[in-house]
């Protein structure tokens, strides 16, 4: 999980994971391990909200218990902070739930696993 973390190849831990800011690159460029099949659409928003949300509202309280600022301050100071942390923590969380799914033969990452087939 922490190569996928660092935004690196869980198989080779050199290739690159993703190809933009959140977009996974459909095959390592060192390994040629497959990514096309990763699941990692939603898990990483919520992760994100879950971690984010607990840091700023646990500083928030704090803050306005011990200063009592203005709402304006508030929102000033909190709306820049949950916006720069979201970002900063999407892209990490993305990769180490691919990186697990990787690690945990999850959603095609099992290379015994038989391909899927239609049904005839």
């Amino acid at each position: 999980m922490l190569q996928g973390c660092m935004g690196r190849c869980p198989n080779c831990k050199s290739g690159r994971l993703f190809n933009g800011f959140l977009a996974i690159t459909p095959k390592c460029s060192h390994c040629h391990e497959d990514y096309s099949h990763h699941r990692a659409d939603d898990a990483p928003p919520y992760f994100t909200i879950f971690i984010v949300g607990h840091i700023v509202v646990s500083l928030l309280i704090w803050s306005e218990i011990t200063f009592k600022p203005a709402l304006w301050i508030h929102m000033a100071i909190w709306i820049p902070i949950t916006i720069a942390m979201s970002l900063a923590f999407l892209r990490p969380i993305k990769g180490a739930i691919v990186a697990l799914q990787w690690a945990n033969y999850m959603h095609g990452f099992d290379p015994n696993a038989e391909p899927d087939l239609p049904e005839a």
